[in-house]
């Protein structure tokens, strides 16, 4: 896209440079060939006229007289009936520019002068236009760079942003690029993303409400097929327990669809080094909290590897950190460490400060959208939420005084990276 709005414009500069170069340059060089014969006419002129005057008072005709006339190293030849043809200075070369102009007396006066001279005029002219139509195209191709760059690389964000946004990062993007074209399109996919984060959730809750009805009603048939099953009626028990079979294989294939299904969310997620990661997100952070003359600790547990898409985690983290800049106060810790979960091991990551808190009225709903305690948009918290969920993850606000928001985050398991060997634990033989 750079390379053909560059060309585009050097192309429309180079043909203008040309189509006004061109004809300038010529009309240059006519316009000295014509001051140089004007220049000529004039004097010659000048000298028929007072050549006339001395043949009109009967004097003799005296080329000395007009001597101051007659350019340097040009030529006079005057032309008279009575006396023939006189002249004055030396001869001319081949190549010349004459002028001849009539006397009154039925004569003719001629002056000739070398072209060089002119015709050295005419290539600096010359020169001069080419040098202007270079410098026309030299500053041309300078704008047209920096406008192919100004143009390139917001293009080329936004197509990087709606390549993000297909892949499921639906992280909201600042960047304005001052091209209210651009600028529209930007503001665009925000709220696609916006809005796609807001269907992923609906369907995220709708998948845990649904899971959980069911859940509730298998384990209330389940209950009363185990009761079935110590009837005194044989018949019936076998029945019974036929029935507690299939309701058992229904509650397998349950886990099984929800895990699969949390699997295809997080299909971008990957094992990623927590301490590397995290000091990189910190150090991005470090300089603004300074700024406001507040500190960024850290407190990481060195070998924690979480299942997560970079991306997503750097966002989510710097919404945490972005909220207690913006409403907490004192230091901000940035911790991790490992844990466990109903589903297993986890890895705890938590972002606290000294602040305030969050009020007691608005914890309940702190991940809502559109709910802020500080006048923001109230979008962050649950964008973050909605990144880390979608690597399988969970954030929470732990305790609302200090206030402390906790990721969780799944641990990598065996065949999460393709050609990695996870060490397993030794069982006996």
């Amino acid at each position: 896209m750079r390379r053909r709005i560059l060309l585009a414009i050097l192309l429309a500069v180079t043909v203008t440079a040309c189509a006004l170069g061109i004809p300038l340059g010529y009309t240059a060089l006519q316009v000295v060939e014509s001051l140089t014969r004007e220049d000529l006419a004039v004097r010659a002129q000048q000298i028929a006229a007072t050549l006339d005057d001395e043949i009109a008072n009967g004097r003799p005709v005296d080329l000395d007289t007009v001597r101051l006339a007659v350019p340097t190293g040009g030529r006079l030849t005057v032309s008279l009936p009575s006396e023939g043809e006189r002249t004055l200075g030396p001869w001319p070369v081949e190549d010349v520019v004459a002028e001849q102009v009539p006397m009154s007396r039925q004569g003719t006066v001629r002056l000739e002068i070398d072209a060089a001279p002119m015709r050295t005029r005419q290539t600096q002219v010359a020169a001069l236009v080419a040098l202007v139509v270079v410098l026309t195209v030299a500053v041309g191709t300078v704008v047209a760079i920096v406008t192919a760059r100004r143009l390139a690389r917001p293009l080329r964000h936004v197509a990087d942003r709606a390549t993000r946004l297909g892949a499921g990062d639906f992280r909201l993007d600042r960047a304005r690029y001052d091209l209210h074209e651009l600028d529209l399109v930007a503001e665009a996919l925000d709220a696609s993303a916006t809005a796609l984060a807001q269907l992923v959730q609906r369907e995220r809750d709708l998948v845990g409400d649904v899971s959980h009805q069911l859940r509730s009603r298998l384990t209330a048939l389940q209950l009363r097929l185990e009761a079935l099953t110590m009837v005194p009626d044989q018949d019936a028990a076998a029945e019974a327990r036929e029935a507690l079979d299939q309701a058992e294989r229904l509650a397998d294939v349950l886990d099984e669809l929800l895990a699969a299904a949390r699997e295809a969310r997080a299909v971008d997620a990957e094992p990623v080094d927590l301490a590397r990661e995290l000091t990189a997100i910190a150090n991005e952070w470090r300089e603004m909290l300074r700024s406001e003359g507040r500190t960024l600790r850290m407190r990481i547990t060195p070998g924690l590897m979480a299942r997560v898409t970079p991306a997503r985690l750097r966002e989510a983290i710097g919404v945490l950190l972005d909220n207690a800049l913006r409403h907490g106060g004192g230091t901000v810790t940035l911790s991790a460490r490992s844990g466990e979960s109903v589903g297993g091991e986890t890895v705890v990551i938590d972002v606290t400060d000294a602040g305030n808190g969050v009020p007691d009225e608005l914890a309940p709903h702190i991940f809502d959208r559109g709910v802020s305690g500080g006048g923001s948009t109230g979008l962050g918290l649950a964008l973050a939420r909605a990144l880390v969920e979608s690597d399988g993850g969970r954030l929470e606000l732990s305790t609302a005084r200090p206030p402390t928001f906790t990721v969780f985050l799944p641990v990598p398991k065996a065949g999460d990276l393709p050609g990695l060997n996870w060490p397993t634990g030794r069982s006996p033989r």
